[in-house]
């Protein structure tokens, strides 16, 4: 039987993710470890600053090609997040 002030492990994590204001480095990191499973792995290095997202690609052409989508891609992150974490992609 529940107490009226038990919760669920979600709504712990959650509640106690806020309260620490780590909400934002939590989905920060998500983007970064979700970015192999959605885009490949041809990244040499990936890191979320100011809620831009800077990717380190060393092929030419695949960087011509995620400039032309990159709109798509932050939709596709932010969806993915649940909110909104990223405003911008900065390919280096």
């Amino acid at each position: 039987m529940r107490k009226p002030n038990d919760m669920t492990l979600k709504d712990a994590i959650t509640k106690m993710l806020s309260v620490y204001r780590l909400k934002g480095k939590y989905d920060e990191t998500g983007v970064v470890a979700m970015w192999p499973e959605i885009m490949g792995n041809r990244t040499t290095q990936i890191y979320v600053a100011h809620k831009k997202l800077f990717v380190r690609i060393e092929s030419s052409v695949i960087k011509n090609e995620l400039l032309i989508v990159r709109t798509g891609i932050i939709q596709k992150l932010n969806e993915r997040a649940g909110s909104e974490v990223i405003n911008e992609i900065i390919f280096l």
